[in-house]
């Protein structure tokens, strides 16, 4: 399937479905000889699996791992990685009937377009399930960036309109949202609650800091790192804008105040976001994602049949009320793997 695969020094080609045997990813471009072990990477599967909470999807997948290449006595070989994720809480029979009806939201129309077919059982590939192999294979770059001291970081920052007034790092994986501001936090998850009583779901913003990435990383012109950062995020089903360092709010400032000044110890600010021309300047590189509300949702909305007829559909089964919270995992990955791609790139160009 054309557009599986991701990255060029380091790459991952992801494969499965929402509700078929399994999903996985094969990892290639792997340092050999890297200490890597099942469970490192498990810890990063257990931050995005469902059934994590009153404010997650209830569907129970355990996600354990299993590493069937491209590893030998507790090391890796530089061959081609590949980890097995199974799916073991499938209900396919949660979308009977709904081959013939679009899902308002949802990837059903598209694909259909596309491919002439498409698997309807929680929207297949495009599910996502899918993800669950990119922070398998992010996993993998975060192993080899904690070796050149790099940290990657995200957090729930708003949902709903809810936004985080302090920033408190340890508190990020203490709370159901993943938000850095414990107030904050409690606010959200009470409202996620509220519109997942009525059927609803509800989007929000996550912000992601990576911290110790060296300066010169990313490619002119078109392999910039913040292109490839922004490639990555909205190739997540559930990302629909980007925007680094200052942002949007840098279109009403003058070019006196978004403008980074400099002296003997570094940048006196960041509005750039931590990369200037696509290239990282070693400051952190700071991004914020905007997570759309989940398409599932039992609220009766208007759509159309394969035929053309006109229906209201409820889309009933399992879902997350708000993706934020185990989006965050999967944002992390993403980030983990652009900038791995990118250390590679650098070091080829070095020889």
């Amino acid at each position: 399937m054309a557009g599986s695969t991701f990255g060029d020094r380091f790459k991952i080609t992801t494969f499965g479905e929402s509700h078929g045997i399994s999903v996985g990813v094969i990892v290639d471009g792997v340092t050999p000889g890297v200490e890597l072990d099942e469970a490192y990477i498990q810890t990063q599967m257990d931050r995005r699996k469902p059934g994590q909470s009153a404010v997650t999807t209830p569907r129970k997948e355990y996600d354990k791992i299993r590493i069937v290449s491209g590893m030998f006595e507790g090391r890796t070989t530089g061959t081609p990685l590949c980890i097995m994720l199974d799916n073991k809480d499938m209900r396919p029979s949660a979308y009977d009937g709904m081959d013939e009806t679009f899902r308002p939201g949802h990837a059903d129309y598209t694909y259909l377009k596309k491919y002439g077919i498409r698997d309807h059982r929680g929207s297949g590939r495009a599910s996502g399930r899918e993800t669950a192999a990119r922070v398998a294979g992010g996993a993998v770059a975060r192993k080899l960036l904690e070796g050149r001291g790099v940290s990657v970081v995200a957090y729930t920052k708003e949902i709903g309109g809810i936004a985080c007034r302090t920033f408190r790092p340890d508190i990020i994986e203490q709370n159901n949202v993943r938000a850095c501001d414990p107030e904050a936090a409690v606010w959200m998850e009470d409202y996620i609650k509220t519109l997942a009583a009525k059927g609803d779901s509800v989007g929000g913003i996550v912000e992601c800091r990576i911290s110790g990435a060296t300066a010169g990383l990313g490619e002119p012109v078109f392999d910039k790192l913040d292109a490839d950062l922004a490639k990555a995020m909205l190739s997540i089903g559930a990302v629909k804008g980007i925007e680094f360092g200052a942002g949007f709010s840098s279109a009403g400032m003058l070019g006196s105040e978004h403008n980074d000044g400099m002296n003997a110890d570094g940048f006196t600010s960041n509005h750039a976001g931590g990369i200037l021309g696509g290239i990282s300047t070693g400051a952190d590189i700071v991004f914020r994602v905007a997570v759309k509300p989940t398409s599932s949702i039992s609220v009766p909305q208007q759509t159309v049949t394969v035929g053309g007829e006109e229906r209201v559909i409820r889309t009933e089964g399992r879902h997350d009320p708000c993706i934020c919270p185990r989006v965050v995992p999967v944002i992390e990955a993403m980030a983990c793997l652009v900038l791995e791609d990118h250390y590679k790139r650098q070091a080829a160009l070095h020889g």
